[in-house]
């Protein structure tokens, strides 16, 4: 099927959905860039609810906050849409084949480091430390592993990846290289293979549950929020894309900055690639009200 008669995964926020043409390509990644607090984490919440509306199931969220604290989704979910978010618990010992329990594994978030509170670039870590690092996560993508292929079982179609620090470039970042191994080695994998990763030597024994629970990896939607130290909208439209930068692999990106107008700053944003798909390359306005994000259309 050619991608541009995909059904469209809907943002949530109607006049953004049309700027995208319908709404977000499922099957691909989005990326939304733009400093702390611009606003990137009320899209990101009204992505994951719309998904109740349109799959039947709202989507997860992975926090890779590495300073100790959590992105503020409980607030907002709660806030926004009376969801009340359940978390993973990382610390939580259990067998693989647990995931077919969609009480035990259907979990709204992860935050896979909230305990380790560490700084995520090269530059901030001697090689010991980073060794330590790189051991801590490897020790953690088993539940991860376990935690996006329970949801997606259970009917989960949508993926928001958050926490994600500015970096000078992003091969110096811990966080970033986690991101390309989530997205290329968990969401993009054919569902059974995935299931082998997890199951391992416990495969074969669930082999006909693995075949029954079957999803179509072409159909899951992947917002990445990622902070800039760029606040201005012209200086993130300006910004250059590194050769393999995530931003490189998007298929979808949207900025979101500051602008000046007059003597006033107010917040828009801009979507800088939209592959497959006509969009709305306007700077478009919008403002944080309690009911979320708003864009100020005319």
């Amino acid at each position: 099927m050619a991608m541009a008669t995909k059904q469209r995964l809907q943002t949530g926020i109607p006049a953004l959905d049309d700027m995208l043409g319908g709404g977000l390509l499922p099957g691909t990644l989005t990326v939304v860039l733009g400093a702390t607090g611009i606003g990137k984490t009320q899209l990101g919440i009204s992505f994951a609810n719309q998904g109740l509306a349109e799959e039947g199931e709202r989507g997860i969220l992975f926090d890779l906050t590495a300073r100790g604290d959590s992105q503020s989704h409980a607030d907002y979910a709660q806030r926004l849409f009376g969801w009340e978010l359940t978390q993973a618990d990382i610390r939580q010992q259990w067998s693989p084949e647990a995931v077919w329990d969609r009480d035990r594994v259907r979990r709204d978030c992860m935050h896979l480091f909230h305990d380790v509170g560490r700084r995520v670039t090269a530059d901030d870590m001697g090689p010991d430390a980073w060794r330590e690092w790189k051991y801590e996560q490897a020790k953690r993508l088993d539940k991860a592993i376990a935690f996006f292929y329970g949801n997606f079982v259970h009917g989960v179609r949508r993926v928001v990846i958050d926490g994600v620090e500015p970096v000078d470039r992003a091969a110096e970042s811990i966080q970033f290289e986690l991101v390309e191994y989530v997205y290329g080695q968990i969401i993009r994998k054919e569902c059974d293979w995935l299931a082998r990763d997890l199951f391992r030597v416990h495969y074969r024994e669930n082999a006909d549950r693995v075949a029954q629970s079957a999803y179509d990896r072409d159909q899951l939607g992947s917002l990445l929020m990622a902070t800039s130290h760029e606040v201005m909208l012209d200086d993130l439209i300006s910004r250059p894309i590194q050769s393999g930068d995530v931003l490189s692999n998007a298929n979808t990106i949207i900025l979101m900055g500051k602008v000046r107008d007059g003597n006033k700053m107010s917040r828009a944003l801009y979507i800088a690639k939209h592959r497959g798909s006509a969009c709305d390359e306007s700077i478009m306005p919008f403002v944080i009200e309690e009911s979320g994000l708003r864009l100020l259309t005319d």
